[in-house]
């Protein structure tokens, strides 16, 4: 990108982290914060104006600064056990995919992935399940299981998740499928430590105008339903 490409993009997710900051949702505000500095200092070097270039630097180091706070602060709770993080996403929001919401939390650090949701059971449904199969294996390259734990549903339910688990077999992933008739939680639970509870579970989007529709495929332009999202960091 051009430097005044990098500058308006760093000024965008720096503003987004300051918001994200005084919101409590560090997580994201850390990622903001590096990204976004990141930005500035390749902007930086494009520039020839001496003042700006200094004031744009001072910018920089005083995120930078925010950012190691937030991750120590980050740290310090996880050591404790008592990290967390609340998200009320409101109806017809959008920017809230699967990967919006939990990507930062995945990586090689994540060796299994267990999935509570009572309503995988209609076709989009299935999907919802996919889409966040498609983003574990993505994200996280040590990725061995998949355990979902869900409620009874019928032949063809049954049919694509057996699908799905000889399809994930192929790429060295283990998928177990176990029911319950007393399954209310909806939560995500990762090897590393991050539980992500949804309202809603997986099934909070809208469902898409038509197949032509921007949000069809990329979740992050789909219209949400109101739901809320808890993120905390079990230490045990």
């Amino acid at each position: 990108m051009t430097a005044e490409a990098n500058e308006k993009a760093a000024i965008a997710l720096l503003t987004r982290a300051v918001t994200l900051d005084h919101a409590c949702r560090f997580t994201e505000s850390f990622n903001c914060y590096t990204e976004g500095t990141q930005l500035l200092m390749e902007a930086i070097k494009g520039m020839t104006d001496r003042a700006k270039i200094d004031g744009f630097r001072a910018k920089a180091n005083t995120y930078l600064t925010r950012a190691e706070q937030i991750k120590v602060h980050i740290a310090t709770e996880k050591q404790k056990g008592r990290y967390t993080e609340h998200l009320d996403i409101q109806q017809d929001a959008t920017g809230f995919s699967y990967n919006s919401v939990l990507g930062r939390f995945l990586g090689a650090d994540v060796a299994w992935a267990h999935v509570e949701d009572p309503y995988i059971k209609k076709h989009h449904q299935c999907m919802n399940f996919l889409r966040l199969c498609e983003l574990l294996v993505l994200k996280c390259t040590q990725l061995k299981e998949i355990r979902l734990v869900t409620t009874a549903g019928d032949e063809e339910r049954t049919r694509k998740l057996t699908d799905l688990t000889n399809n994930l077999k192929s790429r060295g992933v283990t998928l177990s499928v176990t029911f319950s008739t007393t399954l209310h939680d909806r939560q995500i639970r990762l090897s590393n430590g991050w539980v992500v509870k949804i309202g809603r579970g997986l099934d909070y989007f809208k469902g898409p105008e038509g197949q032509m529709s921007l949000g069809y495929f990329d979740l992050d332009l789909r219209p949400c339903l109101q739901t809320t999202v808890d993120i905390f960091y079990d230490k045990k």
